[in-house]
């Protein structure tokens, strides 16, 4: 059995897909064999086995225990297909395995792994000794059992116990990782290996707090008062003198001490943060000796720091085999965000508030006052390291990802940004004059380092960005202040400098107000000037995006004059560049357009006499499969195209005249019956041009178009590509019937109603699914209204019978929308007509086109979006209830829904095996159900945020007695998140709901007054919930 494994295992990690394939279906093929778990332990076992087998063999173990061992694990497939016997044989193995010590590391990790997965089901009941067995062996044992023993505990606490089981056995084993932990004579990886172990427990903790707060609490408490002074001493001992390159990843020596202790301390520092989260009363009246002590660990870092990242390049951001890291930067980057929580703890913040307070505020002298020595820390730490530096000048496109801080690459310059974006939201304006009077001290001779410049200047920039977001402005005295520094940086050698000067150059400019303006404006031409002039691609890609400040900040007369040359500017720089390489470069061509949208948006008329477009289409056309960049093309578009039919006359027409070759011969790019990323870009922005057309169209405009969109309509199959499409016949039809119903097409003949009617035939036939379908119903809509009955002839009634079956299989929301409005809107013209075509219409289903359009009607109304939709939705259903047609009462559809009386929790498997369940009512009941809750909804109702919701929020937002920021988080203490949040609301409203719509609420409150006193209705509304009762008494109505 071992030789066949052996063998498997091997192929399945050839390169050769069917080799893999085969032999992982032969391994599947081997679980019901007693010995297949006994022999895969077996051959891990084996150092002689080569180790990637070994390693194999425990991941192929893993899946095994998942799917066959125990029905307690989500993956089990329903057999148990190893019996006790072999289990206790397997589990001692794999145990012995993962502690013995004389296995390789990654060995004895997977072995843990698979033992704390077994652990998860069999502990205790059916492996009683395990824990006991662990705790023994620890405190007994050599180091390299203990590894493995730390390693086994580890999973366990993380993935193994239970919350009752680990309850039972806190005390122990923190008492047993203490002990380690706290031992001098143990190597420090395992000592940061123990503190590991214990920060993990609080992630247990954690969970089980709600149902036992107080032992939880007094369990915390009592472990931190155990741990706290071992915490503080590990963060005071000094490292010792960081080891040659050459030499760092040794063995043994200075090395090993090197890499050990920052391993150690950065566990320490990560538990205090741990327990920061979980339980902040427990550090706060610590946390200004914790606070002190992490500054004056900083401070002594920075040396190192420096001669390691700063001035050489040093790899950093590295772990060792058990995940834990052990490199400067970590520990570095750990601590300032341990800083930057602890200056918001109540008493830290009352002492630092104090001393400000006696030194006069920021005048206090340079040494002692402590906003400037914080300024002194985190430009020491902010500065560009070596390896950004190499990486920076080699691709702008990562410079500018840390620029728009949208990297996920977290380091301890963004980590000081943050910082400092801490202080300006706690001392508003005092923290960018601390940072000013400090600034000055590197700008004054002997000058510092340009990257001590730099960084003064990045730090402001991030310091003046959350302003910005906050609408919070700065003193012109303040801004005059950088004037000099900005102006000197914008002239050095040292590329990122003279890149920093211009940036935050906008950024002072966008702070500051009019003040700023004359200076602003000599700003922007510098940085006009470096685009077409600087030798350092860097600097030019910074100074097109400052450009964006200006553009929108400055008044129009000190930014028109400069449009055409920022437009000719980009232009060039984009000629420069291989566009080919554009894809790979998101951040670079999302700065080009944005900053060419700012510039035309000066004046759009630049369209017509200048590249401005083409210049913009260019870029799209390299980048068309990048989904953000094509989304900001057509929103840019779209502003540019409703200035442009604001400004009247003949704007429109020559905007048309401009775009139109270039939009309409991108649907001759390639084959239509596949995805094209170029045609999709065009269909969607000829949408948007033809959505803000003038009424009626420019001449010419319909045959310039239908022809090529006719040809997508009938072949094509991407959703992407015929959503856009039938958008832009709709919106044809909307603003010129007239001209669309006279042309012909060429090819066929055909008019234009004679094509509208094929085009609406095949997107409701089969071949297209529902999501490429979705305005289908919207263009069938328009084409009824307009056209009319007359026109359509016997055609009107197929069109309806083939939206009526088409929406009788239609599962997408969306599309299920777009046909009903067909119904909806003839139903506001007549109600009475259309229940009597639906009644005559015969479904394949044997069901009537009346039953099956009411009841998809009826369940996906309060579903509707828009309010023009909801609003033509609400009426048409008023009107169709007032008929009082019995045909209505004798249809059954989906009531309120019913919920299963049940505390199990509903997995989706669950909810798959027990479907929702409502109950059955006429339909003249579920119109009157749909139309209260939009009363509800039209009058604002539920985006009311009752009295405790908002006493919660308050109280989240508090400083007082508690920390109110948690890493991973929304920060609810920040001004900034709450300002979001906010928006956030308003623009999706309070979870999800709608804003008031006074117009609507007007309609359904005149409706329900006459409803009411209409024969029958007393009889409804006894059927009514008592909640739907009380919406419609509460606005006085009944």
């Amino acid at each position: 059995m071992e030789q066949q494994l052996l063998q498997l295992l091997a192929e399945t990690q050839s390169p050769a897909e069917g080799l893999r394939k085969h032999a992982e279906s032969q391994l599947e093929q081997l679980y019901t064999n007693e010995t297949f778990p006994i022999s895969l332990a077996s051959i891990a076992s084996h150092n002689s086995v080569p180790l990637n087998l070994r390693q194999a063999a425990l991941l192929v173990l893993k899946t095994f225990v998942l799917t066959a061992w125990s029905p307690q694990y989500e993956e089990f497939k329903g057999q148990v297909l190893i019996n006790d016997a072999n289990k206790e044989q397997l589990r001692n193995i794999l145990l012995e395995l993962a502690t013995s010590g004389e296995n390789d590391r990654k060995v004895q990790g997977a072995a843990s792994y698979v033992v704390s997965k077994i652990a998860n089901a069999d502990y205790p009941d059916q492996w009683p000794n395990l824990l006991p067995a662990l705790l023994h062996l620890i405190p007994t044992s050599n180091d390299a059992r203990l590894h493995g023993a730390l390693k086994v505990l580890g999973d366990l606490v993380e993935d193994g116990f239970s919350e009752d089981q680990f309850f039972k056995v806190a005390r122990d084993l923190v008492k047993v990782v203490y002990d380690v932990a706290t031992n001098d004579l143990r190597k420090t990886t395992l000592r940061a290996l123990a503190v590991s172990v214990f920060r993990a427990s609080f992630d247990i903790l954690q969970m089980v707090m709600e149902d036992h707060k107080t032992e939880v609490k007094a369990f915390a408490d009592e472990a931190l008062n155990a741990w706290s002074p071992f915490f503080m001493k590990i963060m005071k001992v000094p490292l010792p003198q960081a080891p040659k390159e050459d030499d760092e990843t040794k063995e043994g020596g200075v090395a090993e001490e090197w890499r050990g202790l920052i391993a150690l301390k950065l566990q320490v520092v990560k538990t205090l943060m741990k327990i920061r989260t979980v339980f902040p009363t427990l550090l706060t009246p610590q946390s200004p000796v914790l606070f002190t002590t992490t500054w004056e660990e900083l401070s002594s870092l920075q040396g190192p720091y420096h001669e390691l990242f700063i001035n050489d390049e040093r790899q950093g951001r590295l772990e060792d085999a058990d995940g834990l890291p052990y490199t400067l930067d970590f520990l570095v980057l750990e601590e300032l965000d341990f800083m930057q929580a602890l200056i918001r703890a109540p008493p830290v913040r009352t002492e630092l508030e104090g001393q400000l307070q006696t030194q006069n505020g920021i005048s206090g002298t340079h040494g002692g006052n402590w906003l400037i020595e914080v300024m002194k820390l985190v430009v020491g730490y902010a500065q560009i390291t070596t390896e950004e530096e190499g990486l920076w000048d080699i691709d702008v496109n990562i410079f500018l990802s840390e620029e728009t801080s949208v990297t996920a690459n977290y380091t301890p310059r963004t980590a000081c940004g943050d910082l400092v974006i801490k202080l300006g939201e706690w001392l508003k304006s005092t923290a960018v004059e601390g940072l000013l009077n400090y600034t000055k001290t590197l700008f004054t001779p002997p000058t510092s380092s340009w990257k001590a410049k730099e960084a003064s200047l990045y730090l402001l920039n991030q310091l003046l960005g959350d302003f910005h977001d906050v609408d919070q402005t700065i003193s012109a005295e303040v801004a005059n202040g950088y004037t000099d520094f900005i102006t000197y940086s914008m002239q050095q050698d040292d590329i990122f400098l003279r890149a920093r000067g211009h940036l935050i150059a906008g950024m002072v400019t966008k702070t500051t107000g009019e003040a700023m303006h004359q200076s602003a404006s000599n700003f922007m031409e510098l940085s006009l000037r470096a685009v077409s002039e600087d030798s350092s691609e860097v600097v030019k890609v910074s100074c097109i995006r400052v450009l964006q400040a200006y553009l929108q900040v400055l008044p129009r007369p000190s930014t028109q004059p400069v449009q055409a040359s920022i437009v000719t500017a980009i232009s060039s720089f984009l000629s420069s560049q291989d566009l080919s390489e554009l894809n790979d470069s998101d951040d670079l061509i999302i700065t080009l357009v944005e900053t060419l949208r700012d510039a035309i948006m000066v004046d759009t008329r630049i369209c017509i006499t200048s590249s401005a477009l083409d210049v913009l289409f260019s870029i799209a056309s390299h980048g068309a499969g990048n989904f953000q960049l094509a989304m900001l093309v057509t929103e840019s578009f779209e502003e540019i195209t409703e200035s442009m039919a604001a400004l009247g006359g003949d704007a429109y027409v020559r905007l048309c005249e401009k775009v139109l070759p270039s939009l309409t011969g991108a649907f001759d790019v390639g084959n239509l019956t596949h995805e094209n990323a170029l045609t999709n870009l065009a269909a969607d922005l000829l949408a948007v041009l033809a959505e803000h057309a003038s009424e009626p169209l420019p001449r010419g405009f319909v045959s310039a178009v239908m022809p090529k969109l006719n040809r997508l309509l009938l072949s094509s199959s991407d959703g992407e590509l015929l959503r856009p499409a039938t958008l832009s016949v709709k919106h044809m039809l909307t603003h010129d019937y007239a001209q669309f119903f006279a042309w012909h097409d060429p090819q066929t003949g055909k008019a234009g109603l004679e094509v509208a009617l094929v085009i609406i035939d095949r997107l409701l036939g089969p071949s297209v699914d529902d999501n490429a379908a979705a305005e289908v119903g919207g263009l069938a809509a328009e084409l009824v209204e307009k056209a009319g009955s007359e026109r359509l002839g016997p055609y009107l009634l197929q069109l309806l019978r083939a939206v009526a079956i088409r929406l009788a299989s239609a599962t997408e929301a969306q599309f299920i929308q777009s046909l009903i409005l067909v119904f909806a809107r003839l139903s506001l013209v007549n109600a009475n007509e259309v229940l009597d075509f639906l009644g005559q219409v015969q479904l394949p289903s044997g069901q009537t086109g009346l039953e099956v359009v009411m009841s998809k009607w009826l369940e996906n109304s309060v579903n509707f979006a828009g309010y023009d939709e909801i609003r033509q939705n609400v009426i048409a259903l008023s009107k169709i209830y007032s008929l009082n047609d019995e045909r209505l009462t004798r249809i059954q559809v989906h009531g309120d829904l019913i919920v299963p009386k049940s505390d199990r929790i509903m997995t989706r498997s669950r909810a798959r095996q027990n479907p929702d369940q409502h109950t059955i009512i006429p339909v003249p009941l579920k119109i009157l159900k749909v139309l209260i809750e939009e009363l509800s909804s039209a009058g604002g109702n539920s985006r009311t945020i009752d009295a405790a919701a908002a006493a919660d929020l308050a109280e989240d937002g508090s400083d007082d007695g508690e920390w109110e920021d948690e890493p991973g988080t929304l920060d609810l203490g920040s001004l900034s998140t709450r300002q979001d949040l906010m928006s956030m609301a308003d623009g999706i409203g309070v979870y999800n709901a709608r804003q008031r719509d006074d117009e609507t609420q007007a309609f359904l409150i005149d409706f329900f007054r006459n409803a009411a006193s209409s024969p029958g209705f007393a009889e409804i509304y006894h059927s009514l919930t008592p909640e739907e009762q009380q919406k419609l008494s509460v606005v006085g109505q009944l």
